[in-house]
């Protein structure tokens, strides 16, 4: 903050991918429980996105949960993002947005994700996860093989600086 009181700073997380449409294709796999965990990782846990504004968004066992904030088939949707430990019934990480926006262009989409804000102490972290969940979707939805997640977040986490804990 300034001595007006105000920040202009927001670190925020932008990624675009050009992916093989139609935009139908791609919103479906943005939003169905049973789609979301082949990129998104963690085959065998829950996932579910409520289709509407102010619905609930638990993903991976409930470890992400938020509220869908804005909800507009099949170009837009929002919600909010907080991450919890266990059983926790509050989060002790800060509270932040993804946003998924998908822009037809031709045979092709243009999908714009944005997470914000992100911490700091978050940045390489968010950049190597998002970065390998938009890795497996685009093997996905071009037909080819998805690789496990592990193997392509190590691969990730060197383009970030991250070490992961096996490291």
């Amino acid at each position: 903050m300034d001595e007006k009181g105000y920040c202009l700073d927001e670190r925020a997380v932008r990624f675009e991918r050009m992916l093989p449409g139609p935009v139908e294709r791609i919103w479906a796999h943005l939003t169905e429980s049973d789609l979301l965990p082949v990129w998104f990782g963690g085959e065998g846990m829950a996932y579910r996105i409520a289709p509407r504004e102010g619905g609930a968004m638990r993903l991976a066992d409930g470890h992400i949960r938020g509220v869908v904030t804005r909800w507009k088939p099949p170009h837009l949707l929002s919600y909010t993002w907080n991450v919890f430990d266990g059983d926790e019934t509050e989060s002790a990480h800060p509270e932040s947005n993804v946003t998924f926006a998908l822009e037809e262009r031709g045979d092709e989409v243009l999908l714009i994700l944005t997470h914000r804000p992100i911490q700091p102490a978050f940045e390489g972290r968010t950049l190597m996860g998002w970065h390998t969940f938009l890795d497996l979707l685009s093997q996905m939805l071009a037909g080819r093989a998805v690789e496990k997640r592990e193997t392509a977040m190590r691969r990730n986490a060197g383009l970030y600086d991250v070490k992961l804990p096996s490291e």
